[in-house]
Parts: C-alpha cells; structure tokens; sequence
C-alpha cells in the first residue's frame, strides 16, 4: 500500500505516477538525494535506479524493500547502483524478510557487475525467501505484467541505457538516465506523455554525457513529448534559472524535479 506523504503533487488522477526519490546526483546535496524514481501501475511498482539513500527515501512515500516488484538500471555508476546490495540485503536480514519474486534488469554488462557483487558479498545477499532473477535488457521489447517496456543505448558510458514504458490505457513514459545529446533518446521519448531527463548543467557548463538545459528542451522538442521532467540536477543548478534556460527551446511543460515530487502520468 503506498501512503501519501507531504509531498508535490502535480497533474489529475490517473492510472499511473512517478515519484522522483532523489534529484540529484552522486555530488552530496542537502536539497536533493542521488538517483531515484519510483513508478507505479495498476499491478506493478518499479524502482529505477537506487543511488545512495534511495532505500531511506522510499520509506518517506511509505514504500520499503518488499514493494518494488521489478528494478531496472540505466547504467552501473555508483549514484545510480550504490543502494542494490543494501536492497538486496534488507531483502534477507529484515524483520520481514521479502517473499514475493524480484526481476532485476541493466543494460550490458549488468549480470557480470551483479556476479563480481555476488563474490564478493556471497550469502550476505543471496535470497533466501524469495526468487531473485537478474537479467540485460534484450532489443525486444519485453512485456511484463500490465506494461510494455522498450530500451536503446545512452550517450553516457558503455552499458548505458534509456527505457520507454507504455501503460495499458496507452500513457507512456521515457527516462533517460545520464545521457548526452542523441537520437536514441528522441526515439524513445516520440511522443510519451511524460519524458524523464537528466539535466545536469546549466548552459554554458556543458559536461561530455550529460545534458544541459537548452539540450534537454531540444530532445524534448525533438521528440513531441507532451511533457518534460528536469532531473540529475547537479548543485551548480540550483544557482541557475534551469527551467527558464529550457524554455528557450522547449514550449511544453517543464518540470523542474525535486525530491519526493510525484506526477501523475
């Protein structure tokens, strides 16, 4: 069961919603955690990424280590992975220890990552409980349960990879993860009713593998989303009017993202 908490709010009810956990990145933040989303369905809630802190901010939307049903990856950085091994953990040692499956996907590369943790932490994190399957993600687009999940590779690091989910009264959602400027990204996002950005810079920083402000509004114009998530915010943005700079290019809504902020999709 997912309890509200005082959190933002935006949009009409609907089938569906994310919750954006951490805005930030791997740059400690007081304003905003490192990566995380939560999406939720009819039948399925999915945790995207689990940066460091992700697992406490999930108990503040009254969600815990037992709920999420699949978990997928955008790549194996440290602000993006750290909190598997304590998921996994908690998963074993908790009070309640988890007993429905657990489907664990990345993009290439991810089952060696998952087997070198397995070495090293051994029956630390094996279940027990329940049944854990960790995968790649495949070209095909993968069915499960009430969604339709897509993935393509991201301008970011190998292994890298940006995911479109469609729901079953036909929304759909985009998350890039960390990316540069791509075409990968524009076709994954074609319009979704809600595109999940990284935008890591302000313009005039531009970083290699990640976004800036006026290059999220160009794929997010690109692209006919009908509306745009700001995320990945690294400290340097919050001294810069970010949505104003993405305005410039992009006329749909902007959101500018901000720990625990949920959307209705």
């Amino acid at each position: 069961m997912i309890v509200l908490c005082k959190a933002y709010s935006i949009g009409v009810k609907a089938l569906a919603e994310i919750i954006v956990l951490g805005s930030g990145t791997g740059i400690p933040s007081i304003r905003r955690a490192s990566p995380g989303l939560i999406i939720i369905s009819d039948s399925t809630q999915i945790l995207i990424d689990s940066g460091p802190g992700t697992l406490r901010k999930m108990l503040e939307v009254g969600i815990t280590y037992q709920n999420p049903d699949l978990i997928l990856y955008t790549h194996l950085h440290p602000d993006h992975t750290a909190d598997l091994v304590p998921t996994l953990f908690a998963c074993k040692y908790g009070d309640l220890p988890r007993e429905k499956d657990l489907l664990c996907i990345g993009g290439p590369g991810f089952k060696t990552f998952f087997e070198k943790l397995e070495k090293l932490y051994g029956s630390w994190i094996e279940p027990q409980s329940y049944h854990l399957t960790v995968k790649e993600i495949s070209k095909e687009v993968m069915v499960y349960r009430d969604l339709k999940i897509f993935s393509k590779p991201m301008a970011h690091i190998s292994g890298s990879v940006g995911y479109r989910i469609e729901f079953k009264d036909g929304k759909s959602i985009a998350i890039s993860g960390d990316t540069d400027y791509c075409q990968n990204i524009i076709d994954l996002a074609f319009e979704v009713d809600l595109l999940v950005l990284e935008c890591s810079f302000p313009d005039g920083k531009k970083v290699e593998g990640h976004l800036t402000p006026s290059l999220a509004g160009r794929i997010a114009s690109e692209s006919h989303c009908k509306k745009l998530l700001l995320t990945h915010l690294y400290p340097v943005c919050d001294q810069f009017d970010i949505l104003n700079q993405c305005k410039q290019v992009y006329q749909g809504q902007i959101i500018q993202g901000e720990d625990l902020m949920r959307i209705k999709i």
